[in-house]
């Protein structure tokens, strides 16, 4: 069976939800200043945990936060007692370009205008961007965590509707060699 199939079966069904995204970071005071001061995501819970791994040798002491987003689902980050389990959870060789690694979070209009106020007032960097579907506030923490706040577009239902209908043919088209963008906005 195709995997969509598997996916839409009856006996199962899609996430409800995202329950929580996870990174790990040096500093949870500087990463909660970030998030609960600058941005406004209100710190709803704080685990202090001791665990044994099973990729390591010793039990390791750690913290472990949840920034709450309004659907009960959280931005999670992980601080360990241990300086050197930060490096073991980095990648090697990071990304030339890290912009794609990121999470996305719906906004209505006025969230996004009190993020980009916010972001500005405490001159973190940032960058927005028209995608035509939906309008884009990105930043990135110090730790090079990537945020993307967006808000969808007016007309969504149309693009939505559109997309559903043409997404398997368009990615035949793209996957054969046919690079043609299809975002009118963009292109």
């Amino acid at each position: 069976r195709a995997i969509s199939e598997l996916i839409m079966s009856d006996e199962t069904s899609l996430p409800m939800r995202l329950h929580h995204y996870a990174s790990v970071v040096r500093d949870q005071e500087k990463m909660r200043h970030f998030m609960e001061d600058i941005l406004g995501f209100p710190l709803v819970a704080t685990w202090a945990e001791k665990t044994k791994f099973h990729e390591l040798p010793d039990v390791q002491e750690y913290c472990h936060t949840f920034y709450q987003i309004d659907d009960g689902g959280a931005i999670a980050f992980f601080q360990f007692a241990n300086p050197e389990m930060y490096e073991l959870t980095q990648a090697k060789v990071p990304a030339e370009i890290g912009r794609f690694h990121h999470i996305a979070l719906r906004v209505d209009k006025a969230r996004y205008a009190d993020l980009r106020r916010r972001l500005q007032e405490a001159g973190a960097p940032h960058r927005e961007r028209d995608h035509g579907y939906c309008q884009s506030l990105y930043t990135t923490t110090d730790e090079g965590f990537e945020l993307e706040f967006t808000y969808d577009a007016d007309d969504l239902p149309a693009i939505e509707s559109y997309q559903q209908k043409n997404a398997h043919a368009v990615l035949k088209r793209w996957l054969a060699g046919d690079y043609t963008p299809n975002n009118t906005i963009r292109h």
